[in-house]
């Protein structure tokens, strides 16, 4: 099967931001997508769009060069939502998983698309009360797209630890940074990708898994990385959704660098150091588990074990002066931060720790994302 490749500008960057509906007075989780969608005369294809569930909401940016340019398109159309859901009495929530609301009375939209995987899944797919954070980044050249794929997983913990948050699941704390992670991957197509090497390989799994009826189209391949040949760009959906747009533009940041590195040492005939499978699947695994705190694996065999804080210091200072010609150091920067004050579990659990209820670590999080700034604990 041919699967046409339409290559775009190297290393520019596009975002989609998932983002909970919550009714005000009661801090559930609450079906007001149709409505909002209506007020704000959303239209298909546009960057207001509505996902699976009701409760749920999409922005999207433009295809930009630059991640300010990207986060400022997220900017506008937040403006005209958050106006829009006042009238309804419905707020906005950038995370992973709402803390108390149940997963199971949530209302999917009904189309052919949406039936089939509420069909399908069955059980998992009424499980889906979830939102992310999505950063295509631009490739040139289609021979990269497949090794720039399979290396972003390299890099897994990194690219959750940063956004994890959804400690908190359908009333209780799962001991997860991630739980969203640990849900998306049940679906049948989720999960990391395959480590292909050859185009024409990408192009067999894709024929395979139509004939097989697993897909119908190559974009319901939904890996943790994937390619995306409509758009000419590989995919980051690793991150769980940022609470607020500074966070938000520090994950675009660091996956516009690292696609960034990527393609130069492609160019130079080189890859980042390789990681089995095996062991990119664990710490998958652990950056989902213990977020920050996590000890990933790594290629080196002199320091095979690193706590991810360090890790994740030693790859932002890396990747500062990628991001310095991209023009995001200073959203890049940010991650120094997100070390130091607290990850959004941590401050999730923070406020636990200090006396708040899960109706409180809500209200809280509707305010961080209306402040579009965290908020310490």
């Amino acid at each position: 099967m041919n699967v046409s490749f339409a290559a775009s500008p190297q290393s520019s960057v596009g975002v989609e931001w998932e983002l909970h509906l919550v009714d005000l007075d009661t801090l559930e989780l609450t079906p007001a997508a149709a409505p909002l969608l209506e007020r704000v005369r959303a239209v298909e294809g546009g960057p207001i769009r509505k996902e699976y569930l009701q409760c749920v909401i999409e922005i999207v940016s433009q295809p930009r060069q630059r991640v300010a340019e990207a986060i400022a398109d997220i900017g506008e159309q937040l403006d005209l939502l958050r106006e829009a859901a006042a009238d309804l009495n419905v707020g906005l929530v950038g995370a992973g998983s709402h803390p108390f609301s149940h997963p199971m009375d949530q209302e999917p939209f009904h189309n052919q698309r949406y039936d089939v995987v509420t069909e399908h899944n069955q059980y998992w797919a009424r499980q889906m009360a979830i939102c992310g954070t999505h950063v295509h980044v631009g490739i040139a050249k289609r021979d990269d797209v497949l090794p720039v794929t399979w290396t972003y997983g390299r890099f897994y913990p990194y690219l959750l630890a940063l956004s994890a948050s959804s400690p908190f699941w359908d009333g209780i704390d799962t001991g997860y940074a991630s739980q969203r992670t640990m849900l998306f991957q049940q679906l049948p197509t989720n999960g990391l990708p395959f480590k292909l090497k050859k185009w024409s390989q990408f192009e067999k799994l894709v024929e395979d898994q139509v004939q097989a009826g697993m897909i119908s189209e190559v974009n319901e391949l939904r890996w943790d990385v994937r390619p995306s040949p409509k758009f000419g760009t590989v995919e980051n959906r690793i991150p769980d959704s940022a609470p607020t747009l500074k966070e938000l533009a520090c994950e675009a940041a660091l996956t516009q660098s690292l696609g960034e590195y990527f393609a130069r040492a492609l160019a130079e005939g080189d890859t980042p150091d390789y990681l089995p499978p095996w062991l990119v699947r664990e710490n998958k695994w652990r950056a989902a588990r213990y977020g920050l705190d996590a000890e990933v694996i790594t290629p080196n065999p002199d320091e095979r074990i690193l706590p991810l804080r360090h890790g994740l210091e030693n790859l932002l200072n890396f990747l500062a002066p990628y991001a310095d010609d991209l023009g995001c150091a200073d959203e890049l920067a940010v991650g120094h931060d997100i070390i130091a004050r607290g990850a959004p579990y941590e401050r999730q659990r923070a406020w636990v720790r200090d006396g708040a209820d899960l109706r409180e670590v809500a209200r809280r999080m509707l305010q961080e994302t209306a402040a579009n700034t965290p908020i310490a604990p």
